[in-house]
């Protein structure tokens, strides 16, 4: 039994005869650390198909008990003082204002309803996907998502074939569109936190998103009126009406935009002390306008607004709990990829760098890989810091690498429903309004049919 233990515990840490370290001391992280993060991403992937009725009732605890598994972890091996300092930091500096930018764009969002009475001509049809596509850039994917999607359907309610609507719609609206701004998704959210700019994405990642969306709509149309035919689809003119309430919550995504903005360019060099923490000024003033603008949105909006909507609190909390696993979990993870070479994961970075130098398409293939079939935020964070994570160097220096790993993480998620946590809210929202949505493996035959050519003709032009 003692050598089982010792053996469990080796995995952890190699070197457990350290007495109050100053830091984590990454080059003595065992593999095993990776352990919780690895299984709460396979959680994310494997349960909602394989046990989806278990999953729906205890993700929650899945996640938690993850999550604190890892921290007494920590606090075993490092002591509490260390332990805590890590795990307060990632929370405040990370998790909370992950989770509040993404509530703050769900509750704006599910104030909105917007009803287009139109004849849904094909190019009606593509012209609608690549103003969601803008759109979603600077309210973010899942906003664009739920705030679109509706409407999409509404419109195309008397089309016979609409599976493609929605399938477009996941690629274009609820993925490509987040490529624009540190708002459109949350890899590129987290990256902002960790100091990459806000204009960088629109000012570096214009024209790969073009390179992705042009073709997409054009193939989007070609498929929209190939169907429009074969069904005898015939326009009818008549004038279009676009229906809007709620639209006083546009402005409170104008005062989103703002907030960020502002946060990410005022620097009056004022911090406040919080325990082990200290809290940028413009951060805490950020965070407490996003919360205010969310409350304000809540209760503005009319009840039966929301009811029109279907708006449920369930998508958020269920990101809210799914989240604080994954960025507990990653502490080590994390650790361990800034001890680099000296680290236990030597072999994945030197697989993304030959002789000091980083290989962009692979940076570009591997985190979309793991994108499409995990989450992308997390895995965006991991290469993010395996690439260094000093966000003036990617920027200055390795712009394309910072590049890679932004469109791997944001256009991968696309392949599956799993890969980006607005794809299986619109597929849940398709069902409802009857469209006979594909199953896991029919939807990764459309991306792959679809977006795989795409993201070899994008590696092999940028990368």
């Amino acid at each position: 039994m003692s050598r089982i233990l010792f053996f469990t515990l080796s995995l952890f840490a190699p070197s457990l005869l350290l007495a109050n370290p100053e830091r984590f001391p990454a080059e003595t992280l065992g593999i095993g650390w990776t352990l919780p993060f690895i299984t709460m991403l396979l959680s994310l992937a494997l349960f909602p198909l394989l046990i989806p009725r278990i999953w729906k009732a205890h993700y929650g605890k899945i996640a938690v008990g993850l999550a604190l598994f890892t921290m007494g972890s920590l606090a075993l091996t490092f002591g509490p003082s260390l332990a805590l300092s890590a795990i307060a930091h990632t929370l405040f500096h990370e998790y909370f204002p992950f989770i509040i930018m993404i509530g703050a764009l769900y509750t704006i969002s599910g104030g909105i309803r917007l009803r287009v009475e139109a004849s849904a001509t094909p190019f009606l049809n593509t012209c609608f996907l690549a103003l969601g596509t803008f759109v979603a850039g600077w309210i973010g994917t899942t906003g664009a998502s739920m705030l679109l999607i509706r409407p999409l359907l509404h419109m195309n309610a008397n089309r016979k074939a609409k599976v493609h609507h929605v399938i477009f719609f996941v690629f274009l609206v609820a993925n490509m569109g987040g490529a624009l701004t540190p708002l459109g998704d949350p890899p590129l959210f987290l990256g902002f936190l960790n100091g990459v700019s806000f204009s960088w994405p629109l000012s570096h990642l214009i024209l790969d998103m073009l390179l992705m969306i042009v073709p997409l709509l054009v193939i989007f149309y070609s498929l929209d009126t190939f169907y429009a035919h074969k069904e005898g689809f015939t326009y009818v003119p008549s004038k279009m009406t676009l229906d809007i309430n709620g639209a006083f919550n546009g402005l409170l995504f104008i005062g989103v935009l703002g907030l960020v903005v502002i946060s990410g360019i005022w620097k009056p060099s004022t911090e406040i002390a919080l325990g082990p923490l200290s809290l940028e000024l413009q951060n805490i003033v950020r965070d407490l306008g996003l919360i205010g603008l969310a409350l304000l949105s809540y209760k503005l909006t009319p009840v039966t607004l929301h009811e029109e909507n279907h708006f449920s609190w369930e998508p958020f909390k269920e990101v809210a709990k799914l989240f604080l696993g994954i960025f507990i979990t990653v502490i080590p993870v994390i650790a361990i990829l800034k001890a680099g070479p000296e680290g236990a994961l030597a072999p994945l970075i030197a697989l993304v760098n030959e002789n000091g130098v980083p290989q962009n398409a692979i940076y570009f293939w591997l985190s979309g890989g793991l994108s499409s079939f995990l989450d992308n935020a997390p895995t965006y964070l991991v290469f993010f810091h395996i690439a260094g994570g000093n966000a003036d160097v990617l920027m200055e220096s390795l712009p394309r690498t910072l590049a890679a790993i932004s469109l791997g993480s944001v256009f991968m998620g696309a392949m599956t429903y799993i890969g980006n946590a607005p794809n299986f809210m619109v597929k849940t929202i398709a069902e409802f309004y009857k469209v006979p949505m594909p199953h896991f493996f029919g939807y990764l035959a459309w991306s792959c049919g679809i977006l795989l050519p795409l993201f070899f003709l994008l590696a092999w032009v940028r990368f």
